[in-house]
């Protein structure tokens, strides 16, 4: 099924053809399928795609791009996927074949529910820190960031910046891009269509205040698809934010030892 311009399963058929590309019959094999053809008739099954040839493309795109991989592919479309490769490796690209696996299964598992999720669950036994990896996975944010960080010097502005990764101190801003005598704060929002809604937090929203014109909301748009930078500089005096409050409880468990 197509979603606009996207299959509904878009992003799941990338997760099967990057495993494809990188692993070939062993990804097959390791699901628990004798042939390709039979994984591609399982995966039409459960309503991923609408035919055979839907998957076998979806590899074909990735072929190419997957390091060891020996397949040439569709090399003139590398472009247009180039991002999903890149993001899917800088998360999944140690994996090893059984526990990519794992992370395919729950990705569909997670994304078609029902007894789809019920019968996969039985045959997933990976190690908690495969499951944080899917989480990962699913963080668009994550995924905005981490394009920032390999394409900003694309922004006209930061050509000739350096970057400094700012995000483990939860500051209110992703990174810092320093030039000889000036440097800005960046905060990283991303959009997996063209227009959406971004939020910052309150910390984010009082590091803007401060620093005004030095500090920038850089949105990027599109991710699914084709990415587009969109950089707004001083975002707190151009663009309009609604304040809306939001009550959380966390619970904590003391010991005295």
């Amino acid at each position: 099924m197509q979603i606009g311009s996207k299959h509904e399963y878009y992003e799941l058929l990338n997760l099967i053809g990057y495993g494809l590309s990188k692993f070939n019959y062993n990804f097959v094999k390791v699901y628990g399928f004798n042939t390709k053809i039979d994984f591609y008739n399982y995966i039409v099954k459960i309503g991923i795609a609408e035919t055979v040839g839907t998957v076998k493309n979806r590899q074909d795109l990735f072929d190419g791009m997957v390091p060891g991989g020996k397949r040439k592919g569709w090399w003139q479309k590398g472009a247009m996927y180039k991002h999903r490769k890149d993001y899917i490796d800088s998360i999944f690209g140690n994996l090893k074949c059984n526990e990519y696996v794992d992370i395919v299964k729950l990705s569909i598992a997670e994304t078609l529910g029902g007894s789809v999720r019920e019968e996969i669950m039985k045959t997933i036994k990976t190690s908690p820190i495969i499951r944080s990896n899917f989480k990962q996975m699913q963080e668009t944010g994550k995924e905005a960031e981490y394009y920032f960080m390999n394409n900003y010097r694309t922004i006209e502005t930061f050509t000739k910046a350096t970057i400094a990764d700012a995000r483990l101190f939860g500051d209110g801003y992703d990174f810092q891009l320093t030039f000889t005598d000036k440097y800005f704060l960046v905060e990283v929002k991303g959009l997996k269509q063209i227009n959406g809604s971004i939020r910052m937090t309150q910390k984010e929203y009082e590091k803007a205040i401060e620093y005004k014109t030095d500090y920038v909301l850089v949105v990027v748009r599109n991710l699914i698809e084709s990415p587009i930078f969109y950089p707004i500089f001083d975002p707190v005096n151009n663009l309009y934010f609604e304040e809306k409050r939001l009550h959380t409880e966390q619970i904590n468990y003391c010991s005295t030892i």
